[in-house]
């Protein structure tokens, strides 16, 4: 049971960060507008993927991921 209820308060603690990031994200100048970030637009339509902005975060969860796992 123990094992069960670390996981959960690691969640819970990946949850708020994960919160306060989405927050505090729109103040961080460079989020969403990497080089890299796929943005076309044309008369009709716009479309805006950000790729290189995934790719940065998903390295950098797994990263925090990962120091928290290999401290047990």
């Amino acid at each position: 049971m123990f094992r069960i209820g670390k996981m959960l308060v690691l969640f819970g603690a990946f949850m708020v960060l994960c919160g306060l990031f989405f927050m505090l994200a729109g103040k961080v100048p460079f989020i969403g507008r990497l080089p890299g970030d796929i943005s076309i637009h044309t008369k009709r339509m716009h479309f805006y993927f950000p790729l290189a902005t995934c790719l940065v975060l998903s390295l950098l969860f797994t990263l925090i991921v990962n120091i928290f796992f290999r401290h047990k």
